[in-house]
């Protein structure tokens, strides 16, 4: 019964693979409403205050159950991909609104946005209209990979000075991964590095990894960036960070990425705060998002 069950919400029509299991794929995934919002959490490295947290993207397959973006966001078409952007900007507006209601208005949420969208939709517009309108509002940081935004410089500044009259910021994802980062550093437009985890992997005994961290901090620094270090695994790896002067640590020795709700009641343990009433639930996937419009 429960495989029949499975089968009827999976839909029979789905393509499947040599193997057997349905493919999953954006567009999939968008229609049926399968997508949920994750956070990952950052901590300050220096108080290990908890300060911020990425949006992740996951799929819950009736049949597959939690899926990674790696299964499904490959070979997505620009349209998916905009409709996912529209949807995850507006859930990190509208999650803040949570944080706050646990005694944690200072937590500034970040979400991932492909750089076609800063050409393709009005996502400086869309901020000024779906934000929240609490004076306390810490602002929502846009990540973006270094090697798209090298593509258009002259774009990712505008926008970047549209977002900052909302009290946005842009963070550079995976910073380091490209080969002509440091040299052009001066001309991005963002707050924030988020620096590639394969410097970050064992930097506590690995030289090359230690020597160009010291120098992308000591350069952000230069800069008045904020420096993120992703892929924290051991104390090892987050105290030599702490000792370059890494700002802020992400990674699975601090937390895993989990669903909003627990990431919800982690911040509640966090400040001790009995959470609001719960508001009615609201899925940013189910359709175009009540608070934002594109035209």
């Amino acid at each position: 019964m429960l495989k029949q069950i499975r089968s009827f919400l999976s839909r029979d029509d789905d393509e499947r693979g040599p193997d057997g299991k349905p493919k999953v794929t954006l567009q999939r995934a968008l229609d049926r409403d399968w997508l949920e919002i994750w956070y990952q959490p950052k901590f300050n490295l220096q108080t290990r205050k908890m300060v911020g947290a990425e949006a992740l993207i996951r799929v819950r397959h009736p049949e597959l159950g939690v899926l990674p973006p790696g299964v499904f966001l490959p070979g997505a078409s620009e349209a998916a991909m905009m409709a996912l952007t529209e949807r995850v900007i507006a859930a990190g507006l509208r999650d803040w609104e949570d944080c706050a209601a646990v005694g944690a208005p200072e937590i500034k949420l970040a979400v991932n946005v492909p750089a076609g969208a800063f050409v393709e939709m009005p996502i400086a517009r869309m901020i000024r209209e779906g934000r929240p309108r609490s004076k306390a509002w810490s602002g929502l940081i846009l990540e973006v990979t270094e090697d798209q935004v090298m593509n258009d410089l002259e774009v990712a500044n505008e926008v970047a000075n549209e977002l900052r009259a909302q009290n946005c910021g842009l963070a550079v994802d995976d910073f380091g991964a490209g080969y002509s980062s440091l040299a052009r550093l001066r001309q991005l437009p963002f707050t924030e590095l988020k620096i590639d985890r394969a410097y970050v992997t064992d930097c506590d005994t690995d030289r090359t990894n230690a020597g160009m961290l010291e120098t992308i901090v000591e350069l952000a620094k230069r800069f008045d960036l904020k420096t993120v270090a992703e892929g924290i695994e051991t104390p090892h790896e987050s105290h030599k960070l702490q000792g370059i002067g890494c700002a802020v640590g992400q990674g699975y020795l601090f937390a895993r990425p989990m669903s909003k709700d627990d990431f919800i009641a982690k911040l509640q343990r966090y400040t001790g705060v009995q959470r609001a009433p719960e508001r009615s639930r609201w899925n940013p996937f189910a359709g175009q998002p009540a608070r934002l419009r594109t035209s």
